[in-house]
């Protein structure tokens, strides 16, 4: 997995490429990333399957804030991305949120 950040000269605005590798996909035929960008709409971001099996999607995301996600794979699989900016507490169980700063 990994995160990639561009930063825009002209608007403030960050293009962030969020990407699932085939082996944390774990062989998935769909996956989604949800946050609080998109109200945690386990739909609403669907990410692009790539030749190798992986997942790629970039965002535009507004800078100077944080955001929270996790990736959903195939609708009920909820996956962590460990190279995140940090880690902050869902409020369920012992389950994470994860955070780009843009």
């Amino acid at each position: 997995m990994s995160i990639k950040k561009q930063f825009l000269k002209t608007r403030p605005v960050c293009k962030v490429t969020f990407r699932l590798s085939r082996d944390d996909a774990r062989d998935a035929q769909s996956a989604c990333l949800a946050g609080d960008f998109n109200g945690w709409n386990k739909s609403g971001v669907p990410m692009k399957r790539l030749k190798n099996g992986s997942f790629s999607l970039t965002l535009d995301l507004a800078t100077g804030k944080d955001y929270q996600f996790r990736y959903l794979i195939d609708g009920h699989t909820w996956v962590n991305d460990p190279r995140a900016d940090r880690y902050v507490s869902s409020g369920f169980g012992d389950s994470d949120n994860f955070v780009v700063s843009v």
